[in-house]
């Protein structure tokens, strides 16, 4: 898979973006100006583009004519809030648009969205011995394949791509079941020890006591 292009100027946000879409399986290149970025696009294809607006040299508006040349989708996430600057990118051409601070999972959301929306969401998801490939909607595990649920199979999705982040229970029961005011955590509890169970996996998810769920790292587990 090609990488991501993060072009964003202030180093921390821009390594929140890298851990976060790393996490989920997404290789990224950083570039922490416009005329940096420019010079990335043309030298290298991406599979997506994450650009702030307001950046130093080359703006993420200029950037995004010369990747519309390119057909690579493209991302804003920015702290410009207005919805004229919301519908000025999106008519340029941009593919969706986020604003500063964003959560890490709604991030990985709009990418994978965008992903799909364009034919690109073809990454193999791979963790403890298990395979999942969302284009072909299947789960393996060390060769062998596992029938899951489809609210399972979006269970494992969300926490194979956010690897090492603790996902909150709210967040995964309105991504899973869509309606957060009838929040209750026993079904999603018991998705989880389905898992479990289907896949072998004991300490590989994590609960996190009070607060939710989370898919070790390789070097984390055990």
């Amino acid at each position: 898979m090609r990488p991501i292009l993060i072009a964003e100027d202030e180093r921390p946000i821009a390594d929140l973006i890298e851990l976060t879409l790393t996490g989920a399986g997404y290789p990224c290149e950083q570039a922490n100006d416009g005329e940096k970025a420019a010079d990335l696009i043309a030298e290298h294809d991406y599979e997506l583009a994450v650009l702030d607006i307001m950046l130093p040299g080359i703006d993420g508006y200029e950037l995004l004519g010369y990747l519309r040349s390119t057909g690579t989708p493209v991302i804003f996430v920015t702290a410009r809030t207005s919805l004229q600057d919301r519908v000025r990118g999106l008519n340029l051409g941009a593919d969706d648009y986020l604003t500063k601070p964003f959560e890490p999972l709604e991030l990985v959301a709009r990418v994978e969205s965008v992903l799909r929306r364009t034919g690109r969401a073809n990454v193999v998801l791979r963790a403890f011995g298990v395979e999942l490939d969302p284009a072909a909607h299947t789960v393996s595990r060390d060769g062998r394949p596992v029938h899951l649920a489809p609210r399972e199979f979006e269970l494992l999705e969300l926490l194979m791509r956010n690897r090492g982040l603790t996902l909150y229970r709210e967040v995964l029961y309105e991504r899973l079941w869509g309606d957060d005011e009838a929040f209750d955590t026993r079904p999603l509890d018991l998705c989880i020890a389905r898992l479990r169970r289907k896949l072998g996996w004991k300490d590989e998810i994590r609960t996190v006591f009070r607060v939710g769920y989370r898919l070790e790292k390789e070097e984390d587990g055990p």
